[in-house]
């Protein structure tokens, strides 16, 4: 009897290491697939991301194969038994294979992917994390004007693609349009105005004009893209403010703050030295004594007939 009870502690004591070297393994291999893969520019990082996430699930079900065979004699009835009952707790946990469903969609339709800038529902971020019940976001906006990072992290249910309208600012055309206006008052020289904003935008896109259409003759060919113009735009309105001066241009999503920064610091720079050329803005006029009438509202008065 001492000898059967000694048996089985070997025996438990072997299945036991055996179970804590595999899963050691199982880290080390984890471990390894990040220092080796963790290499090169932004683009190669997105796809071995990818390869480390595969890796890791692998490992995971590969793991758990061999350390279900090793403590269950019959494993093979086992998970017969296993996937009888997942079919009846489905119901009970409608929402968690609906975020299993939801992490498949993402990864093999890929409506967005780590990296892109995103919005789904009323929640906008730059995609940081891709898990099997959630994504993460790192937050921009809401308290944070122009589309800016708010430092928050954002954890959203995979089944959210299923329910929710999702605007990805990346995939298709890096690059989106974006709106900057000023107003003029209506005996400014609009047409030297519009020359000189047009000189701004030329000097401070030009790069991204390079860059924004190679990007267009891309998606023209891949996504049926097509915009008969993508060089930066003027277009001239009359409000009760004055002329307005829209200016329209591509700009990277992630650059739209500093950009608009630089090209108003350009304008108020180039304007300034402008006879012909004021920018109009909204002014009010305060009467602290209500009591007495304005001057100037009572042109029967002569200056001598005030004092």
């Amino acid at each position: 009897m001492l000898d059967n009870l000694f048996n089985i502690e070997k025996e438990l004591l072997n299945r036991i290491i055996q179970t804590v070297l595999i899963l050691f393994g199982i880290w080390v291999i984890n471990k390894l697939s990040v220092r080796l893969l963790y290499r090169g520019n932004s683009e190669e990082m997105r796809k071995q991301y990818h390869l480390r996430k595969v890796i890791e699930y692998t490992t995971f079900f590969i793991g758990f194969l061999i350390i279900g065979n090793l403590w269950v004699s019959n494993f093979q009835s086992i998970t017969t038994f296993l996937g009888l009952l997942s079919a009846g707790i489905a119901i009970a946990l409608k929402d968690i294979f609906v975020n299993i469903a939801g992490w498949a969609f993402i990864y093999l339709r890929k409506p967005f992917d780590v990296g892109d800038r995103i919005q789904i529902g009323e929640v906008k971020g730059d995609v940081i994390d891709l898990r099997l019940f959630q994504f993460s976001l790192l937050e921009i906006g809401n308290w944070v004007d122009a589309d800016q990072s708010t430092g928050r992290v954002i954890h959203v249910p995979n089944g959210k693609v299923f329910t929710d309208a999702q605007a990805n600012y990346s995939i298709g055309f890096n690059y989106i349009w974006n709106e900057q206006v000023i107003y003029i008052t209506l005996k400014s020289d609009f047409r030297k105005a519009k020359s000189i904003l047009l000189d701004i935008l030329n000097e401070h896109l030009k790069d991204e004009l390079k860059l924004a259409e190679k990007e267009f003759l891309k998606a023209k060919h891949e996504h049926l893209i097509v915009y008969k113009q993508f060089t930066p735009m003027i277009f001239t309105d009359i409000t009760e403010r004055g002329i307005q001066l829209s200016m329209r241009y591509l700009c990277s999503p992630k650059k739209r703050r500093m950009m608009a920064h630089t090209i108003m610091e350009s304008i108020l720079e180039r304007f300034g030295p402008e006879d012909t050329i004021r920018i109009a803005y909204p002014t009010s006029t305060v009467l602290l004594h209500q009591d007495q009438a304005h001057p100037a509202n009572q042109p029967g008065k002569s200056k001598d007939s005030q004092g």
